[in-house]
């Protein structure tokens, strides 16, 4: 059996990393090469952004960015520091912000080319969003043949009777399919009214297996939102799942796997490995530039178009690293 869950935008670790990206892309608007590590902490009426940014960007209004996303009742606490000279020697030169791991994921379930899981829990998480855009999430269950058999779905101001309606004109339009034989838990713990940062406390990052392909794929372990192209557990996995894109589609397979490694301060990466239906190959040099800077012009990665990706995960919803 297989689950995967989903959040909605105004989950707290959601919101976090929509104001740390938000951040990033007024960075990006006016100047493509700004070095920033932007963490967010947000929840009971405070949000700490805290990190490192070095930009020519004049105009940057943390807190005008907080209270756009946050609301204006909020306290705003920041303290922002210029990127560390040791790390901005290497990167200077060309190489990776810092090491890392990078998985990228492809397979043919799907229009998303994402596990099935995964995909159903965002469709629901949306579907439920399109009528109470508050905070939520959802989780599915597959069994063995890839068939739903629990639904699990939480919202904010959302009575349960109407979150199991959607639930099942989504069944219908979706999988063709009606609930019956199907554990549907619509607000398990009871209808509840309190949520996003008023209810818990969210932080930038905390959303990483959502933010990727679900608990079935393998992570390298780093977090998206926040952190400028040259940091590579952002800008490599990006460019992990475009090479896992193109393989899965060159080789009409069912499932690709794409694993790149980096040295902090090194162009190259240490490691650039493939596996296309279970067989092992190396990523062709000749083929894709994965050093950082070859990695940001060839996806497009200086232009501002973060927050958009804290929304609803980082794949699958044709980004130049999908297609």
């Amino acid at each position: 059996m297989l689950t995967a869950e989903c959040v909605t935008p105004e989950h707290p670790d959601k919101i976090c990393d929509r104001v740390s990206d938000a951040i990033l892309d007024k960075c990006l608007d006016s100047d493509a090469f700004s070095r920033v590590a932007v963490e967010t902490m947000a929840g009971h009426g405070q949000v700490v952004v805290m990190g490192e940014i070095t930009t020519s960007t004049k105009d940057l209004d943390v807190d005008e960015i907080v209270h756009r996303i946050c609301g204006d009742d909020v306290e705003v606490l920041i303290n922002i520091v210029q990127q560390s000279p040791f790390i901005a020697k290497g990167v200077n030169l060309g190489g990776a912000g810092d090491q890392g791991i990078m998985v990228g994921y492809a397979c043919d379930d799907n229009p998303a080319m994402i596990p099935r899981e995964q995909y159903l829990a965002r469709s629901l998480c949306q579907a439920i969003y399109a009528h109470f855009p508050f905070d939520g999430k959802t989780q599915i269950t597959l069994d063995d043949d890839g068939e739903i058999i629990a639904i699990v779905a939480s919202f904010q101001n959302a009575p349960w009777t109407e979150i199991v309606n959607i639930i099942n004109e989504w069944l219908i339009n979706e999988e063709d399919t009606t609930s019956e034989g199907i554990e549907i838990l619509a607000n398990p713990a009871g209808d509840w009214s309190v949520g996003g940062i008023d209810a818990d406390t969210g932080l930038t990052g905390r959303k990483l297996v959502v933010d990727n392909y679900g608990p079935r794929i393998p992570i390298g372990g780093g977090a998206f939102s926040g952190k400028d192209p040259t940091k590579v557990d952002r800008s490599a996995a990006y460019m992990a799942r475009r090479i896992a894109v193109d393989l899965l589609k060159e080789h009409n397979a069912r499932e690709v796997y794409v694993y790149l490694a980096y040295a902090i301060g090194h162009e190259k990466p240490v490691m650039a490995t493939a596996v296309i239906d279970g067989l092992e190959f190396p990523v062709e040099d000749e083929k894709y530039d994965l050093t950082p800077i070859g990695i940001l012009f060839g996806l497009q990665l200086d232009q501002p178009r973060y927050e958009e990706t804290a929304m609803w995960g980082h794949f699958g919803h044709g980004f130049p690293w999908d297609s």
